[in-house]
């Protein structure tokens, strides 16, 4: 299982046109990719900062932020805004190449204590211990089993162990714009033309390492551009190498 906070990326670069045509992955960099997709709003908002944020979210959060807590309601924790729950059963499965992130592993539910004895108590659960029954207003601390859906895979199989969300034994590619696809001969050859490379000896492969500050900056990229890759390990290291 690929629990790292660094892994190596091999990019194909047009160094005429200065961009990242393609990249080859493996399973590691694609289960973090498709990790993003279940990251909750506020947690990006905070991973990204409030100022590197496009649109209006980062409005909202701040929002809460500064709004009282007179104005919320008295079962409303802020932090489950702000700070949301990040649970995930493939927690420990894919690099974490994102800071700040407390990811829990299981998933908890709680009900009233005194679901044996009234009716109403019965019909309401919890995913925080300090939350009060609507029926009768005890916490809601009573732990509760929760209940997977059966496994499309057999457990048994070796890449139901595997863990993380993508088969291990394939290469992976990435295109710029984050485009996943299973790479072989005949899809290289095809991508090539696609791209109208006319001079292959402008290509260059090139081996990068990604570490934290490139998942921060993969996960701003996919939110700003169509040319993550590009921008990523071509234009902010450029602009980095000029700063120094």
């Amino acid at each position: 299982m690929a629990t790292s906070t660094t892994i190596t990326l091999k990019l194909l670069i047009d160094t005429k046109g200065q961009r990242v045509l393609y990249a080859e992955a493996g399973k590691d960099f694609v289960d973090f990719l498709f990790n993003i997709l279940i990251l909750p709003v506020g947690t990006v908002i905070r991973l990204l900062a409030k100022e590197g944020m496009v649109g209006c979210l980062a409005n909202l959060y701040e929002s809460v932020e500064n709004l009282g807590d007179t104005y919320f309601q008295p079962t409303t924790n802020k932090d489950t805004l702000l700070k949301p729950n990040y649970s995930s059963s493939l927690a420990t499965n894919f690099p974490r190449l994102l800071p700040n992130i407390q990811y829990k592993t299981t998933q908890s539910i709680y009900r009233c204590p005194n679901y044996n004895y009234g009716s109403h108590c019965r019909k309401y659960y919890a995913n925080d211990p300090t939350s009060k029954c609507p029926s009768c207003t005890n916490a809601m601390n009573s732990p509760a089993s929760f209940v997977n859906p059966p496994n499309k895979v057999s457990t048994a199989s070796s890449d139901a162990n595997e863990g993380g969300y993508v088969k291990g034994v394939v290469t992976y590619t990435i295109m710029d714009d984050l485009t996943v696809t299973p790479m072989s001969t005949i899809s290289s050859i095809t991508m090539l033309n696609k791209f109208n490379v006319q001079q292959v000896d402008a290509l260059e492969e090139k081996v990068v390492d990604v570490g934290i500050n490139e998942g921060v900056e993969l996960l701003t990229a996919s939110l700003q551009s169509k040319n993550a890759l590009t921008n990523v390990f071509l234009t902010q290291k450029a602009g980095k190498k000029r700063c120094k």
